[in-house]
């Protein structure tokens, strides 16, 4: 991605998907080119905690939502130290943020960090092209790097797909922080940084635990060097077919019968761990407005997603694995995509959404609470 920061507001800009698909609009951030996987978002508001989640690497985020920037950027939301999408798509930016937390515009966010976007072009013509075709890889283009459509559409289809990218190790922490429980402290847990939210270590400290979060690298000595009375998988960005590391470490966890929880990225790796296999969503769900169904209690949850990967296990039968009885805790009420995973002989279980709820509904919440009762059971 290359970046300039002059007049962006005023600068024409194009957006040119791999299939040849073409919209021009105005610069918005950073003015330069960028590429990435084009996914859309459904969420209408939230956007700080999108930008901010490292699941979002190397895409380029479509708000279906029309105004962005109402509320303009803080510095209380922000998922992790960084912006990580690729790019950003917006239709009719605010002009103004009007929130008394706000320290300054989206605009001026993105620009400080160098995040090229695009405005005022039709999302919703948009959005409705990647339904029908699907997630594809996308440039923005502005300023000095606007050139002849031919000439962007070849520098599209050369740059790297999200098939086949291993991307967690590149957002996760480099070195083991922790996260100390608020209060009394009731459980230690080993936390696997696979692309981690900041909201997800702090709802399992409100709960006691003291939480050790490790590189994406970690090793199961590493895990076990804390002691944990629990693991857990965090979300992530790429694909899971490539995450053998992680999936070798989540088997000996499972081997030693350590409660385990896993979200997004860690309910794909579950799900490899437990043998079954994953693939790629036609344009997957993103937004904190999907409707998912608890198997085990039948309720239904509006949830926060961000994934473009799904694990392939049958909906309608408990599966036989090497660490016991497996069945589909959670499904998707729009297409049936597995959306959880539990053991029925030890305790571990996941699932593919975000319950932190940042930024999102608090309906899943209580799978803190599952985790914590799981290692109170073990305990016990």
């Amino acid at each position: 991605m290359t970046t300039s920061t002059r007049g962006a507001a005023k600068t024409p800009a194009v957006l040119v998907l791999e299939d040849g698909r073409t919209f021009r609009g105005r610069a918005y951030g950073a003015v330069g080119e960028t590429f990435g996987e084009a996914v859309f978002s459904t969420g209408m508001t939230g956007y700080q905690e999108t930008l901010t989640d490292p699941s979002y690497h190397r895409q380029v985020v479509v708000m279906t939502a029309p105004h962005v920037g109402n509320t303009g950027v803080n510095d209380e939301d922000p998922e992790s130290a960084r912006i990580w999408v690729s790019g950003y798509v917006v239709r009719d930016p605010a002009r103004v943020p009007s929130n008394w937390r706000a320290k300054r515009s989206l605009d001026e966010e993105l620009e400080r960090q160098g995040v090229v976007g695009i405005s005022g072009i039709d999302t919703r013509a948009l959005t409705r092209h990647l339904r029908e075709r699907g997630a594809m890889r996308v440039g923005i283009f502005s300023g000095d790097a606007v050139a002849a459509d031919t000439e962007l559409l070849a520098k599209v289809q050369q740059s790297p797909q999200m098939k086949g990218a291993n991307l967690s190790a590149e957002v996760a922490t480099k070195e083991t922080y922790v996260v100390p429980a608020i209060g009394t402290k009731r459980f230690t847990v080993a936390a696997v940084d696979l692309g981690i939210k900041g909201m997800t270590p702090q709802r399992m400290a409100e709960r006691g635990i003291e939480v050790h979060v490790l590189p994406a690298t970690a090793t199961a000595e590493d895990v076990y060097a804390v002691n944990p009375d629990g693991v857990f998988f965090s979300n992530g960005p790429g694909d899971p077919a490539t995450a053998d590391g992680p999936v070798a470490v989540m088997q000996e966890v499972l081997k030693r019968r350590t409660p385990l929880f896993g979200i997004c990225f860690g309910n794909q790796i579950l799900g490899r761990a437990l043998g079954f296999g994953t693939y790629k969503l036609k344009y997957g769900h993103r937004g904190i407005n999907q409707p998912v169904q608890d198997r085990t209690t039948g309720k239904v949850e509006v949830t926060a997603h961000n994934h473009g990967f799904a694990v392939d296990a049958p909906l309608d039968q408990v599966s036989d694995t090497p660490y016991g009885r497996a069945e589909v805790s959670h499904v998707c009420l729009n297409d049936q995509v597995v959306e959880g995973l539990q053991l029925l002989d030890q305790p571990a279980f996941s699932v593919q959404y975000h319950p932190e709820a940042a930024a999102g509904p608090h309906d899943a919440a209580y799978l803190f609470d599952r985790f914590t009762t799981l290692m109170e059971g073990q305990r016990a």
